[in-house]
């Protein structure tokens, strides 16, 4: 039985490099991050407490999405693609994914049913199908972990879909709560504790191409705004010139992730004595940097809508917040992949802060120059500091890599 059950696990021999497959379920959450970047939008011109919550529903739709692809990678990671099974099960979830994709622009309405039904299959059910499909295998501890756990929030979640609107919000974020509490701990139980992470075997290449995946999805995600936005609306030299400097805030994210330590991820996790540790702390990270891309991507829209439009919280919350995160997460995955963080990043973030305050009694046009401005700013130290510098070895303090070279900036 377990013998059995050991052919879904990855080969040693396996490239580890994403399949087509996975390519084809990322297409729903293309979809996904559409719809929540729209729900960001819509917050119109709410402020104070209307935009607090309104920005709270969103992100929390958004991180249930997330959790439901981040659990695909981790199995198509451990578990062999190219079986039927597990084929059957990423499908599965991208119907799952694609549901609530559909549903999220109303999930925290009349559409909370549909959304919620397709979360808790694939949380409850998908780890049940491949603890069966395991048979005997000690693996199969991992899936009836998740599954147990899952159950506990199901409760929770259903209550949210099927109760009144008001309790939707704190009864939601109460299961989600729960469910990345038990991530976080490992799935803790009681007669078996909790599932180490270091223990747990990966294909440490496999798991950077997803992340890196989903992080140009979500630019792509942005690009996208940018061109939808700019051609639905009238034509005007100002709204060009907003376009172009969209076009490049875009271009500069993708750089600044590139350079150094996004390029290094694979190279850190094949090198990592525990790479499924480093894995679990990307997974934070990147959760953050597809976030940040999100938010500054709504930023575009408000631009590109209306450049001089008067000064409101929500076009600071996008346009200067989105490009804020995302500096503080590459700081995160820098620190991950070299145990530092460079000056550069550390001068970029320190002048989008000083502008703040300006940026908010300016026009959207000036605060997305600023922004802009900055990041080109961070990606010109980087230039100038590699600039003849070979690639440096990793040395991951998260992962357990020896620290080979801690003296040069990346």
């Amino acid at each position: 039985m377990a013998a059995r059950g050991a052919e879904l696990l990855r080969p040693p021999a396996s490239s580890g490099r994403a399949t087509f497959l996975e390519l084809f379920f990322d297409l729903a959450f293309v979809v996904a991050l559409t719809r929540v970047s729209q729900r960001f939008a819509s917050l119109g011109d709410d402020t104070g407490w209307a935009l607090v919550s309104g920005f709270g529903r969103t992100l929390l739709l958004f991180l249930a999405l997330w959790l439901i692809w981040s659990h695909t990678a981790w199995i198509t990671s451990r578990y062999e693609p190219e079986q039927p099974i597990i084929q059957a099960v990423v499908v599965g979830t991208m119907f799952a994914g694609l549901i609530m994709a559909v549903t999220l622009p109303r999930a925290m309405e009349e559409r909370a049913l549909p959304f919620v039904a397709a979360y808790l299959m694939v949380m409850v059910v998908r780890p049940l199908v491949i603890a069966a499909a395991l048979r005997g295998h000690p693996r199969r501890q991992v899936p009836l972990r998740l599954a147990a756990w899952a159950s506990v929030s199901a409760p929770l979640w259903l209550a949210g879909a099927l109760g009144p609107d008001r309790l939707r919000l704190p009864l939601w974020a109460a299961a989600l709560a729960v469910d990345y509490l038990a991530w976080a701990l490992g799935w803790p139980l009681p007669w078996l504790g909790a599932a180490k992470v270091r223990q747990w075997q990966i294909a440490g290449t496999h798991l950077a191409d997803r992340h890196q995946q989903m992080f140009l999805i979500a630019l792509g995600e942005s690009i996208l705004v940018i061109g939808v936005v700019f051609s639905g609306r009238d034509y005007s030299p100002i709204r060009a010139v907003a376009f172009a400097v969209a076009f490049t805030t875009s271009a500069l994210l993708w750089r600044i992730y590139f350079h150094r330590a996004g390029l290094l991820l694979t190279d850190t996790l094949d090198r990592a004595a525990m790479p499924a540790r480093l894995g679990a702390a990307s997974e934070w990270t990147h959760l953050l940097l597809v976030l940040s891309v999100l938010v500054t991507s709504v930023g575009y829209e408000l631009v590109i809508d209306d450049p001089f439009g008067r000064p409101q919280p929500r076009w600071l919350l996008f346009v200067v917040g989105g490009p804020l995160l995302f500096l503080v997460a590459r700081m995160r995955l820098e620190y991950e992949i070299f145990g530092r963080v460079s000056r550069s990043r550390i001068i970029g973030l320190a002048v989008l802060l000083l502008a703040t305050p300006v940026s908010a009694h300016g026009v959207p046009m000036v605060g997305l120059i600023v922004v802009a401005a900055a990041l080109a700013l961070v990606a010109l130290l980087d230039a100038l500091r590699s600039r003849g510098r070979p690639l440096e070895v990793p040395a991951s303090p998260t992962g357990g890599t020896a620290p080979d070279v801690r003296d040069r900036e990346a």
